[in-house]
């Protein structure tokens, strides 16, 4: 008995022991008083954007390359998949890509159909970028966020959970596809005329996290070139998750931005590419029997929404074409487990790896994209969008930009006990104010 009471004595002291290693609490150090923020300021200090607006008009081109695999493989977007295979396509899913060229610099927007644009594909892209003579500066990435597209890509446990079993030629097959695209588009470069339309779209999306009508990001951003030979591309952005489709659906699928950028193809554009807005507390709307039918509504409706602006739109000529890329530092990795305990660092970088996290900025005349490594907020859109404003730019904020640091919600949720906010909230508090500083200090980068 004994020996017993011993062994059960160490146990005890063990697992204790591992939890003071693995568990503590929360940091709510204020942002602006953290070595990352500062090390940040350094970082936004330190970009040089050289402002030249004496170059040639505009030229462009686009190109789509298929990712779809010869088989049926692991689907990425629920958890609750276990990484399982699909069973059937009902949709391919692409890589596609718009190249731009001003005759002084060059720069390549390019979308994949997938849940996010995952770091390991972000770093088997950076070897192959000289292949189409680009810097990973020069180009801006960005997801459609279908939650039933591909899997494969993640070579991390949460990845693994996410996204099935690790296969790196999953991983290399995207890359590949991604030069493709980009070369591709840029054997077709033309002359191009430029234009911005934004429109309302308050019936297709939802704030799932609070519910509140007055907290959604409603607009459907879009940027048109007009080709000198009278084609079209459409760049559109909306902050509804791709999520009509639910965990039990096991066919592959661009979810409804993918029918959008078909219906589009067939009517609107030459060639359509979508990128997720602000996606992070945005759902999308509608409460139908079929998910299905409900993918094809919320098409339908961001479509509508387009065509009832698109007449207007006014394509002028633009010589402006600016891009980088800069480092993003962040608060220390505290996954969370309640509202009051969260995992140490090291256990973060063990289950969730260490990728760095980068913030990417691309200015095409008076449009700005912003990406970002997280889903980010829609809530936090309405006053970086009247700040942009007042700056003569129009902004585009879209999340999954190569990196992936989780969450980044209004702060005043940081204390609900909800999905966003504990389990996908990795990196502390304050992050809505720090993001949203972030995205204003590369408005004023790019303010000139």
């Amino acid at each position: 008995m004994k020996t017993f009471l011993k062994i059960l004595a160490g146990i005890l002291v063990a697992l204790l022991l591992f939890v003071a290693s693995a568990v503590t609490t929360i940091d709510y150090t204020p942002y602006r008083e953290m070595d990352y923020y500062r090390a940040w300021k350094d970082n936004i200090g330190a970009v040089r954007v050289v402002a030249d607006t004496t170059g040639q008009p505009l030229r462009a081109g686009w190109a789509k390359a298929n990712i779809t695999p010869p088989q049926p493989g692991p689907m990425a977007g629920y958890g609750n998949r276990w990484g399982k295979p699909y069973e059937s396509v009902h949709d391919s899913v692409y890589v596609r890509a718009i190249f731009l060229d001003n005759g002084l610099t060059q720069a390549a927007i390019v979308a994949a159909d997938l849940l996010i644009v995952p770091p390991t594909v972000t770093e088997a892209l950076k070897k192959r970028l000289p292949e189409v003579g680009l810097t990973f500066g020069q180009v801006y990435l960005g997801a459609t966020h279908s939650h039933s597209s591909i899997g494969g890509w993640g070579d991390t446990i949460t990845g693994e959970l996410f996204a099935g079993d690790y296969d790196p030629a999953v991983v290399e097959r995207i890359a590949d596809a991604m030069i493709q695209a980009i070369q591709r588009a840029k054997s077709t470069r033309q002359t191009v005329e430029m234009g911005y339309m934004q429109v309302q779209d308050t019936t297709d999306i939802r704030n799932r996290l609070t519910g509140e009508r007055a907290t959604i990001d409603p607009w459907v951003r879009n940027l048109q070139l007009r080709g000198a030979d009278g084609r079209t591309a459409l760049l559109s952005s909306y902050a509804a998750h791709s999520t009509t489709l639910g965990s039990s659906t096991m066919s592959l699928s661009r979810d409804y931005a993918g029918a959008l950028v078909d219906s589009l193809e067939d009517g609107e554009a030459d060639f359509a590419l979508f990128l997720a807005g602000a996606v992070g507390s945005m759902g999308p709307q509608g409460d139908t029997e079929s998910e299905f039918t409900q993918l094809s509504s919320v098409s339908d409706g961001v479509e509508t929404a387009i065509q009832s602006k698109l007449g207007v739109l006014n394509p002028q000529s633009v010589n402006i074409l600016e891009s980088f890329t800069v480092a993003l530092p962040l608060r220390e990795p505290t996954p969370r487990l309640n509202t009051t305990w969260a995992l140490r660092p090291w256990v973060f970088r063990w289950a969730f790896g260490d990728y760095p996290s980068f913030v990417k900025a691309l200015r095409v005349g008076n449009v700005l994209l912003v990406g970002l490594p997280c889903d980010f907020s829609g809530e936090l859109m309405a006053e970086l969008t009247k700040y942009a404003n007042a700056r003569g730019l129009h902004l585009m904020v879209t999340s999954f930009d190569g990196a992936y640091a989780g969450y980044i919600t209004a702060d005043r949720h940081f204390d609900k006990n909800l999905y966003e906010t504990v389990t996908m909230n990795w990196f502390g508090p304050y992050n809505g104010a720090y993001f949203s500083e972030i995205v204003r200090d590369v408005i004023d980068k790019m303010d000139f």
